[in-house]
């Protein structure tokens, strides 16, 4: 295992013993062995820890991050290697930040991604700020996804362990916030992670990952928005795409995502989906599952971690790859502008793809591929209509 430490390279000059570094910890396995990892190597390590929210429920739930669980085991890893370990109370800034964006997203008709929005600003801004507040030379994260010096610069890659890429929910990463971060599981497996846990003696060395949403303790994402926005569940038209038909009534479109085939509450000759959103009508709009198919993605708020600038990649209609769910594979694409608007043309088509969600810009397919940064999407166009 020591042999693995050493192999990991943080791309930090000078000695490491006048070297600081905040690690991010989450309390979970991965952040615990970043800073096993840092602490071994000599370097002058301050562990970090916020907590998000109002944890309530969320304390008996399994696999949810930021619960009060979560801040004990960063305490006792953080007392394992003998380094400084601070609890921040961030809840109202994560409310602010997060919690009422995602609510608000919904009711625009949108699938939010809060690991994102999290990272955009309560991660990657104000926490960057207090390392800094703290004189430290970077801030290191349990992240999966690699980073590699650049000419004066660094790049975002993806990670070994393509089974654990994070790289979809990092891609509004600024260049100046990756010039100070540090990924020091980039190169490793999972695998690996639990056997260096074991090695440092953590009794965390098998502890669940986080799954879902952290705010959401009971997975029902409709009842934290009613509580936020109790105008949003105001009923509406259940119309088909291609018929104009209503086939029924719905109590509030955050009820429905795109693609969702499941409770939609329309009995059918065939399986329908939902296929689009309108909440200036508080129209759900359902369909066949060819009606999900998607060529070209609408984007906004790009963010562009290229050599050159975005403009220059979209006036030469430059190929490269991209991601548009966490869960899907990178496929190829085509930046273009058309009217002055970003849009992504892709090879072939995709299914269940909404506003709000993520497209991420990747150089190439490879496994290993540069991240080229993304954008939110806006909207989408198919064969069968345009919106």
């Amino acid at each position: 295992m020591q042999s693995i430490i050493d192999e990991i390279d943080l791309n930090l000059s000078g000695d490491p013993a006048n070297t600081r570094v905040v690690v991010a910890m989450s309390g979970g396995v991965d952040s615990s062995v970043v800073a096993g990892i840092l602490s071994a190597k000599g370097y002058d390590t301050i562990g970090v820890t916020l907590q998000l929210y109002d944890h309530g429920e969320a304390l008996a739930r399994k696999g949810a991050c930021c619960a009060g669980q979560d801040i004990y085991d960063a305490k006792v890893a953080a007392d394992k290697f003998g380094i400084p370990h601070y609890v921040l109370d961030y809840e109202s800034l994560f409310k602010d930040s997060v919690i009422e964006n995602f609510a608000d997203s919904y009711i625009r008709g949108e699938t939010p991604i809060p690991c994102v929005s999290c990272n955009q600003t309560v991660k990657f801004r104000d926490l960057l700020k207090v390392a800094k507040d703290l004189d430290a030379q970077a801030l290191a994260t349990g992240h999966y996804i690699d980073a590699k010096q650049k000419g004066n610069k660094q790049a975002l890659y993806r990670p070994k362990d393509a089974h654990r890429d994070q790289s979809y929910f990092l891609f509004a990463t600024t260049q100046e916030q990756l010039d100070f971060l540090r990924f020091p599981l980039g190169g490793l497996e999972k695998s690996v992670t639990r056997d260096l846990a074991s090695y440092f003696g953590l009794d965390i060395a098998n502890k669940p990952d986080s799954q879902d949403i952290c705010f959401v303790p009971d997975g029902n994402y409709a009842d934290i928005i009613m509580k936020l926005r109790p105008e949003a569940a105001e009923e509406g038209p259940i119309v088909h795409i291609t018929t104009g038909e209503q086939l029924g009534t719905h109590k509030g479109i955050i009820h429905y995502t795109i693609g969702q085939r499941r409770g939609i509450g329309i009995a059918m000759g065939e399986p329908i989906y939902v296929v689009k959103l309108d909440p200036k009508t508080k129209t759900v709009y359902v369909g066949p599952k060819s009606a999900l198919s998607v060529s070209y993605i609408h984007l906004r708020d790009i963010n562009w971690l290229g050599d050159d600038d975005f403009s220059q990649a979209a006036a030469e209609n430059r190929n490269i790859a991209v991601r548009v769910r966490s869960t899907r594979p990178p496929i190829e694409a085509e930046i273009k502008l058309i009217n002055d608007e970003a849009v992504i043309a892709l090879s072939g088509e995709e299914n269940g793809v909404s506003p709000g969600q993520a497209c991420v810009f990747y150089e190439n397919l490879d496994g290993n591929a540069r991240v080229l940064g993304g954008g939110w999407i806006k909207s989408t166009t198919n064969k069968l209509h345009k919106f």
